[in-house]
């Protein structure tokens, strides 16, 4: 039997059943492609079924602004991915009349689709025979094959797609490559393979020669940097509500697009001499001599892929006291703040 007939037998009877298979529409393969970027399927699949019910169509997702997908994907992370959904859903509406592309070259050429995305798309939603290769197929692949290449690099993607272009089933690319991304989680894990259950076992060459826990070889890792974020949390009454100062983050740097409350970053952890000094700063830019009330949280650390964030917030209270402008700040009233897309780190301060 063929290693796709083996596979696909597998995969009738244990693929996992989720909103984005068995169907054959573009758009909605798109999405959800896009949302498990870098996303565990179980959070994956409460965004995705938010943005279908929200934008059902890609003309209703490229009628909404910016900040409106924004504040959708709000707590997804990696908010380039959403800039690009929306640019691309623009670009397929309006200067496509809505035809998503139906090849692969065309497909690719979308802002924020990659090789893996593409050929995703094709042959989900128009059976075109394209290997999908994620961490899942490379570890699977590797693995059986016996391959040592280092991953994560052009040669070694090229490597991999020529040996399944071998072997996808090309009656049933999408089949083919559902099955292979979830056998190789069900079964090919990176740590915990579970071996004596895999229907592959006697066939493996890293089972066959005890190298499964040495491959796939991995690529040089990227180094992790510290941030430090000292956020002024900045709140006074008008009119009988409260108002706060916020900005909306710009450039290339991390969390484009999104909004929070003045900043002031450091490239270490201030000490408390050094944190007095710069709330004064703070108080004379505002033009305020004393506070009702000031005070500050605990360093609250967010990880993202290839930095540490170092976040601390300083709740200023001004009471009736209206502040001096600071350049760059809006003032917004809670209610408008709430309705505003942040990041997960500012969400969790808000809400939490």
């Amino acid at each position: 039997m063929s290693f796709a007939k083996k596979l696909l037998n597998w995969y009738e009877e244990n693929g996992r059943r989720l909103p984005w298979r068995g169907i054959d529409d573009p758009y909605k393969i798109w999405l959800s492609e896009i949302i498990l970027q870098q996303t565990r399927i179980e959070q994956g699949r409460d965004y995705y079924l938010r943005f279908t019910e929200q934008y059902p169509t890609v003309r209703h997702l490229a009628d909404a602004t910016e900040a409106e997908v924004l504040k959708t994907w709000q707590g997804l992370g990696y908010y380039s991915r959403a800039r690009n959904l929306h640019a691309s859903a623009r670009y397929i509406a309006y200067e496509r009349g809505g035809r998503f592309p139906d090849t692969y070259e065309e497909i690719l050429k979308l802002k924020g689709v990659g090789r893996y995305t593409a050929a995703a798309i094709a042959s989900f939603a128009f059976r075109l025979p394209y290997p999908v290769i994620d961490g899942n197929v490379y570890r699977f692949v590797s693995r059986m094959y016996g391959i040592d290449t280092p991953i994560g690099n052009d040669a070694a993607y090229r490597q991999f797609e020529q040996l399944l272009l071998k072997l996808i089933d090309r009656e049933r690319p999408d089949l083919f490559n559902h099955a292979m991304m979830d056998f190789g989680s069900t079964y090919c894990k990176p740590t915990g393979c579970d071996c004596k259950g895999c229907i592959f076992a006697e066939e493996c060459v890293a089972r066959r020669e005890d190298r499964v826990e040495f491959l796939p070889v991995k690529g040089k890792t990227v180094e992790v940097k510290s941030r430090w974020l000292y956020y002024y949390y900045i709140v006074w009454e008008t009119s009988g509500e409260q108002t706060t100062l916020m900005h909306c983050r710009e450039g290339k740097d991390i969390w484009k697009g999104l909004y929070e409350f003045p900043l002031v970053e450091s490239d270490h952890s201030l000490d408390n001499k050094e944190l007095k000094q710069q709330h004064q700063q703070m108080l004379q830019r505002l033009g305020v001599k004393r506070p009702l009330s000031l005070t500050v949280s605990s360093p609250i650390k967010h990880q993202l892929t290839h930095r540490t964030i170092q976040a601390t917030f300083v709740h200023i209270d001004l009471g009736d006291q209206s502040p001096l402008p600071l350049d760059g700040e809006k003032a917004f009233n809670m209610e408008e703040a709430q309705r505003l897309p942040v990041s997960r780190l500012m969400d969790i301060y808000m809400n939490g």
